[in-house]
């Protein structure tokens, strides 16, 4: 029996499942590990973390599949994009890896497009903006505040690609990963060697680039005892979350675009030639499909504003639903779905991280805007739900104003799982919204590219189309559609009107820390 995993490591925990060829789940496990915030807007995690729970979750899957080692044909590997691991020459890491939703890197950012020659020359180069989540500002950032670490380092790696080290002893990374650093010459699939010349970063401390379905290595020995695993078994290049969630919902061709509602949210678009946004509010990265691209709008806290609301409004939810064992976002999608679209003019404005598409500011504020006296808990909860689809949509838009073809959006995430939360994303999009068969996110695609790079298929399209069907889909309600089509506008004029107050409140939050 031919068994692929795929491993995803992830922002609060690392996914591991295993598939049978004919993409069949037999066995999946989590474990998860705790993020680091020593200063407001950092984000850290200890890598070692990551490889734990690697071990952890493989001989989890090994044990609940009754799966043998001589079964598992390739490894795939995902997970969180533009983290930075920074290791010494005796390959032992440095410091505490920084996530991709720190947010200290302003500086670095502003140096960087300086340096590039302004940003339309950086967007050039990489198709990409320096924004604070990429790696190249965090590089810049240890190379500013921490010296003595810079000049300890000798190689910087991708969360993922630190657990391929581990597996493998490679250096090694793949495009859809690499395109997140804004090192990368995203239409050419190479290392930016005009860029890094700029930035005076050492190309030798970047692992060598691979396609998403090659083998980058092979399990080596000590890892092999340490997982329960044959050694010598391929790992594939694999791809960064975003990309194998895609490449896991069948988005490899032009014409279906995904929505993805977990603490994050994502727009993402299948594009095949390099196209991005002159203005830089879109992500262009390569796609985990050979010689493919695609376009990207990043919403920081789409879900992540549910979960919000969850822990702390809904303390009588979460302790009922525990008792009775059903999910509390279902108890609050049930109160939300109470109080009328629009919820009578009360808006949410997601911004509790930040935001980067469309304003990439590290400074915008979540924030209630509208409430009166009519206003209950179900019309905050809606509008929370409401806020995170519009900010949603203001990355659809743009690309539908790029031309990229939508004929369909295909959702993921907490938000397909929730009925309430589908018909409300296809009224507010104003598309048909479908669900697929498959439910496990990037941890099923990169396991579909381990099947593709080991031979069980000859392309990702094959793959997916062997294994991936649309299970249900939901139509706009024409009403409903025509309320959102109407508030959207309002929704996108509140950003403007609160940027200058929302800076002046970081400052404030940043002088009384002080």
């Amino acid at each position: 029996m031919s068994v692929y995993l795929g491993i995803d490591i992830g922002t609060s925990g690392t996914k591991t499942l295993a598939m049978r060829r004919d993409g069949k789940i037999l066995a999946s496990a989590t474990a998860e590990y705790p993020l680091l915030s020593p200063k407001p807007g950092w984000s850290e995690q200890d890598p070692e973390h990551w490889w734990q729970a690697t071990i952890k979750t493989v001989r989890a899957v090994l044990k609940q599949g009754d799966i043998k080692p001589s079964d598992i044909s390739g490894i795939g590997l995902s997970g969180q994009m533009h983290g930075s691991v920074f290791l010494d020459e005796q390959q032992q890491v440095i410091r505490p890896a920084l996530l991709w939703n720190d947010q200290r890197t302003q500086a670095e950012c502003i140096e960087i497009e300086k340096l590039a020659g302004g940003r339309k020359k950086l967007i050039e180069m990489v198709a990409n903006p320096a924004l604070t989540g990429f790696t190249a500002p965090k590089i810049l950032w240890l190379r500013n505040h921490e010296p003595k670490n810079y000049d300890r380092c000798r190689h910087v790696l991708l969360p993922k690609d630190y657990v391929r080290l581990r597996l493998t002893g490679e250096f090694a990374t793949e495009v859809s990963d690499a395109s997140g650093t804004l090192l990368l010459d995203v239409r050419n699939r190479i290392w930016s060697k005009k860029l890094l010349d700029r930035l005076q970063i050492d190309k030798d401390w970047l692992p060598r680039v691979h396609e998403s379905e090659e083998v980058s290595g092979r399990l080596n020995t000590s890892a092999a005892k340490l997982l329960g695993l044959s050694v010598g078994v391929p790992v594939v290049g694999g791809g960064g979350d975003q990309a194998a969630s895609a490449v896991g919902n069948g988005i490899v061709k032009k014409g279906v675009i995904s929505a993805t509602m977990g603490t994050s949210g994502v727009v993402f678009a299948h594009s095949d030639e390099v196209q991005y946004d002159p203005a830089g509010r879109l992500h262009t990265f390569c796609h985990a499909v050979r010689g493919k691209w695609h376009m990207m709008g990043v919403v920081l806290s789409a879900g992540g504003s549910l979960q919000w609301f969850r822990n702390q409004l809904c303390q009588n939810e979460m302790a009922k639903a525990k008792k009775s064992k059903i999910d509390p976002y279902e108890l609050i999608t049930n109160e939300a779905s109470e109080a009328p679209a629009g919820c009578e003019g009360l808006v949410f404005l997601p911004y509790l991280t930040g935001e980067r598409t469309p304003h990439a500011d590290a400074n915008a504020r979540g924030a209630w805007v509208g409430l009166t006296l009519r206003h209950s808990r179900a019309h905050l909860a809606r509008a929370v739900i409401e806020g995170a689809t519009f900010a949603m949509r203001d990355s659809l838009q743009i690309i539908q104003q790029l031309k990229v073809p939508a004929k369909e959006v295909r959702l993921s995430g907490g938000g397909a799982r929730s009925l309430f939360w589908r018909q409300v994303q296809a009224d507010v999009y104003g598309l048909p919204v479908a669900v697929t068969n498959s439910h496990e996110g990037p941890a099923y695609g990169v396991a579909l590219l381990a099947a593709v790079g080991t031979g069980a298929f000859k392309t990702v399209v094959e793959a997916c189309q062997a294994t991936i069907q649309v299970v249900d889909a939901t139509s706009p309600q024409p009403k409903e559609k025509k309320i959102y089509d109407a508030l959207h506008p309002i929704y996108q004029k509140l950003y403007g009107s609160l940027k200058g107050n929302f800076a002046e409140m970081a400052k404030f939050v940043q002088d009384t820390a002080e």
